[in-house]
This record gives C-alpha cells, structure tokens and sequence, in this order.
C-alpha cells in the first residue's frame, strides 16, 4: 500500500507546483489530487461570456478593433493584495448556481454567432481553469478562431508546453520585480518565471503585451521593467496601469494621472510604444509613428483596465504601416472598425463594478458574510437582471428602491427600510435646501482630467439636478463609458460654472486647475477656481455613500443655502451602517468596502 506522500501529486499547472495529497487541494482550490491525477475541479462554467472589443481585454496591438468572446470563470492561483477582480477571484462561490455551463463546442458555437473572430479568457486567470482554457482553445482553432487571454503569466514549463501552440496573443500582468512582491501575491517563485514566459511566448510567435501596475513609489522598478522588455524585443507594448487602490489597498499609493504621464514620457525612451490606462482624459493611449509622429490610431477611456478605439489609420496589408512615412507600425493583423457596442455592465471590470455595486448596498445593511451577498449576485446574473442594475443606480428614487428589494431576498427588511429612508431623508433635505435659490448654476461633470465628460444619463448628473443645478452634461451625445474625451471648444461652448470631478477615477482640484489654464480652457468655473471633488473617494456614484458626495455637491453649488459638515456626516454614516470609526486616510477607491481594513467575517472560498 502506498503511503500519504507517494499518493500525493505535484500540480503542472502553475509554476507553484502545489504538491497536493490524495483528495485534497492546491492552493487555489481549483485543482485536486484524484487517485494521483490532478484534475480540475470546476470545469467547463463560466461566470461571464459575452463579446468585446479586443482593446477591452486590454489589447492595442493585435487587431484592433476585433471582436473577441470573453470568457471569465472564477478563482485564481494568485491571491494579490488590491485586486480589482476580488468580487469573482476571492467572493463568488465557484459552485455558484450563477456560472452557466457550456462545453467547448458550445462555447465556440457562441463566439460564431456573435460575429467574433476569437476567444479570450479574462478578467480572473485562466490558470484557474487551464483544462477548460486548454479544451477551448484546440475547438476554436479547429474552427479558425484566434485565442487570447489575459494572465499573470505564472505558467509551469509543462504549461507553456501544452499552451503556446494553442494562444495567438497574451496580456502579462507583471507584479513588479522583486520576489517578496510576488510571494506577496502567492507567487512563491518569484518574479523569474514571469520573465521567462514573456521571452518564450515572444519567441514562439505569440503575440505579447505586457502591463504593470505604477504606484508612488515603484516608478524604478517600472523603468527596471522596460530595461529587460527592451532586450526581448523594443516593440513590446507596455500597458502602464495607475493604481486604483482597491479593496485593502493603500489609498496613498494612488498616482495623480500626471505623475504616471511622465513617468510614460521617460519609458519610451526603452520601448517604443507605452501606454496610461485608468487615467480618463489622457492622449497617451494613443499610438504614434516612432519614426515621423504621427498618430496611428485613437483611443479613449474605457473604464477600469480598458480602451476603447476612435481610429485607426495604418496602410498595407500585415505587417501594417504609418500612411506618412512607410515605417511599420508594430501591430498585428489589419485593424477592424465597426459599430459593435457591448452592453452596459458586460465587458471588462465594469462587470466587477457592478457585483462591487450590489454588495456595497448589503454591507451597508449589516450582512454578516460573503453569503449573502453571493445569494443577490445569483439572483441578478440567474435572472438576466444586469442591465436592470445598470439602469435602477442612475436615480436616487430607484436605488433606494434596490435597496429594499435586496434586503427582502436576503431577509434584512428592517436594516434595508433604514438603509433607504435615510437615504430618502438626505436626499429630500438636500432638495428643499437648494431648491430656495434662485441661481441654478451651469455644473460639468469630468473624471480625471479636464476634457473627459461623464455621460449624461449617469448618476453624478442627477445628483447634480438634485442640488438645483443645470447639468451641461446632459447637453452633449455621448458615447463610450463612462463617457468620452470632447474637444476643447466644446467645453468652452458649455462654460460651466462649476466643475466637479468624479470621485472613483479623481484627480487634485489644484493640478485639474493647471491643466485647464495649459490647455487655455476659459470657462467661468476656471476663473473662478470652483472645481471641486469629494473628500471621500468613491461617494458619488455606485455605494450608499453617495449621500455624502450629494452633500458635498450641495455644499459646493449653493454654500449660502448648504453647510453640511462632511466629516461629521461621515463619521455618523460609518457609524449607523458599518458599526466603525470613520478614518478617512483608511477609505480608498473601493465601491464595495468601507475601508482598506475591512473584511468579511465569513469569506466565500
């Protein structure tokens, strides 16, 4: 008979290696030992398929503009401190009635329908479910579609054995480059094999992107980063992602978008083309000629991690060209335009947005572990109620609305009624307050920077009415999400009186002020410095804390008729409905948490 450790087995997955004992699990508990196989224990679900352009996965130099059916599960074999996919890696239950089951035909069969000319596996990693990712990728090649996927990268050397024949392109999110940052995310290897696998992919053929995260204080280790890029290939694109601190993130870790701007500047002087995400407003998504400058193709904002192309002007069949001056323009494949739009919620991490959406509103009525909020995900995703969600959160009337009706699915009536009528309470005292003034000013709503507008149709707009005031959002046709740059001119036409900007995705009153005067951007709220943002981040749009940036907005818009005391708002707020102090060095960019240190006290695993 075969003792305990001749029965256990190591994983070939990861580069981790799980050494896994008869019955048991790795790490990630995605994988276990049966009768000395590991096998994947989830196969063949899928939280999420839906179809995206590619640049939502993100990618801005493989086909541009192709459609692609994104393909999420759940789980992941790393465990990073701050991760913007927390909600599905770490909460949702991985034998959650949500996930729907497709086999790999079926899978593909979809993506056929939809129009897509691939599949990609992102937003949690595929070496969560490498089988299923494996399984998909040989039936959509059999079928001539192209596979992509999103990854830390920390693929075994058996891995990349059985993955680099199947994969046409890859984003890397690299960690950084010390090891104890690695180990810190479970990597327990080190940064090393992540370097490796750039090269071996790169090599074979595969298209590479990379991307990092940019922080205050990992600028040289960025610089690091596109040393050793450099020595692979000069043509690998960087993707640089300023950091949104996110769930027990440091909130003073956040990079105004300038800041990550010229750290992007000194970068290419490694690599020739380095992009900003997770900065809206920002001309550093675009791709320029490195040899005459001139811009081959347009992109905006696209929420978190996201891009969205405008347009693309490049010659020849592949390799493509600068129309200028012939000189070849690092992409592969010929680009596509079209009018495909996704749909709200469904692509990329506004997905997560919205599970952060949901559970912010159960934390606040006192649910006591991930449970419940998982059983309201269910309810929503089993029932096609998306793009209902997308809808109910643009009105204060509405949200309240949701929140009783989650209280009722999870029997929290009575927290839910207090959560709503205080919610009602503030709303209508802020209405009366300003509705005695005679001035309704003329208000623009930005995120990051000044030229990026707010759609519209989305909350901060209606807060905005709430408070009196004429929102000049709503005088524009706006596309993208959460909304688009506009022309200069445009927001001259408009001169608003006051500008605030958002407080998910901010940036400093003072340098959104500079960047004005740099841009000549002579508008009244200018002249008269009124550009403001919430002190408490996140509280405009999407949490029950939105109440207090209703405040702040009143405060700003009327302060003859308004004076509430935020501080103390909030520290009552903290106190009624997440039963703690209030520290607001601790709240950072999160929807869902009340702050970086707080956890459920029953984690779904």
């Amino acid at each position: 008979m075969l003792d305990a450790q001749e029965r256990s087995a190591h994983c070939p997955v990861c580069e981790n290696e799980c050494l896994i004992p008869e019955g048991g699990t790795g790490r990630c508990g995605r994988y276990e030992n049966s009768r000395g196989a590991v096998v994947e224990r989830f196969p063949d679900r899928y939280l999420l398929s839906c179809p995206i352009k590619i640049e939502t996965m993100p990618l801005l130099h493989f086909h541009p503009g192709a459609r692609f059916l994104q393909l999420s599960t759940v789980g992941c074999n790393f465990d990073c401190p701050g991760c913007i996919s927390t909600v599905i890696v770490r909460e949702m239950n991985p034998d959650s009635r949500a996930l729907h089951r497709l086999t790999p035909e079926q899978v593909v069969e979809k993506a056929i329908q939809h129009g897509c000319d691939g599949v990609t596996f992102l937003m949690n990693d595929p070496l969560a479910a490498f089988d299923t990712f494996i399984a998909v990728a040989k039936q959509a090649k059999a079928k001539g579609l192209k596979v992509g996927c999103a990854s830390n990268g920390y693929f075994s050397r058996q891995a990349m054995e059985r993955v680099i024949p199947l994969l046409d392109c890859i984003n890397i999110g690299v960690k950084g480059l010390s090891d104890s940052g690695y180990q810190d995310c479970a990597g327990f290897k080190g940064v090393s094999p992540v370097l490796r696998n750039i090269k071996l992919f790169h090599e074979a053929g595969v298209h590479v992107e990379v991307a990092c995260i940019h922080k205050r204080d990992n600028a040289g280790e960025l610089l690091e980063l596109a040393a050793i890029l450099r020595t692979i290939s000069p043509g690998i694109p960087l993707q640089v992602m300023r950091f949104i601190p996110l769930e027990g993130a440091d909130p003073d870790q956040e990079p105004l978008i300038r800041d990550t701007e010229e750290l992007c500047v000194t970068l290419r002087q490694f690599l020739d083309h380095v992009y900003v995400f997770n900065s809206p407003g920002t001309d550093m998504l675009d791709t320029v000629c490195t040899e005459c400058g001139e811009r081959l193709a347009r992109r905006d904002f696209y929420g978190p991690m996201g891009a969205r192309l405008l347009k693309v002007d490049v010659g020849g069949a592949p390799p493509v060209h600068c129309p200028v001056c012939g000189h070849e323009a690092g992409m592969t494949g010929l680009p596509t335009m079209s009018g495909f739009k996704e749909k709200h919620f469904q692509g990329g991490y506004p997905f997560t947005r919205a599970l952060e959406i949901v559970e912010s509103i159960l934390i606040a009525m006192g649910a006591e572990d991930a449970s419940e909020t998982v059983s309201v995900w269910e309810h929503l995703l089993c029932n096609h109620k998306m793009q209902d969600l997308h809808h109910d959160i643009q009105r204060t009337d509405k949200y309240a609305e949701l929140v009783r009706f989650f209280g009722s699915l999870v029997g929290r009536e009575t927290a839910a009624e207090e959560l709503a009528t205080y919610l009602e309470e503030k709303t209508e005292r802020v209405r009366r307050l300003c509705a005695g003034q005679k001035h309704s000013p003329r208000v623009y709503y930005a995120m990051g920077k000044p030229l990026f507008c707010i759609k519209g149709e989305r909350f901060e707009n209606h807060l905005v009415e709430l408070c009196n005031g004429i929102s000049v959002n709503r005088e524009l046709e706006l596309g993208g999400r959460p909304g688009m740059s506009i022309g200069r001119e445009t927001l001259i036409r408009l001169n608003p009186e006051v500008i605030f900007i958002s407080s998910f995705l901010s940036n400093s009153p003072d340098v959104f002020h500079q960047e004005c005067e740099d841009k000549g951007i002579d508008v009244e709220a200018v002249r008269q410095r009124r550009i403001h943002t919430s002190p408490i981040p996140s509280s405009d749009f999407g949490s029950p804390k939105w109440v207090l940036g209703l405040m702040h907005a009143a405060n700003a818009m009327h302060p003859e008729a308004a004076r509430f005391d935020i501080d103390k708002e909030a520290r009552e707020f903290h106190d009624r409905f997440y039963g703690g102090d209030f520290d607001p060095l601790g709240v950072n960019r999160s929807f869902a948490k009340p702050n970086s240190a707080w956890r459920w006290d029953v984690p779904v695993r």
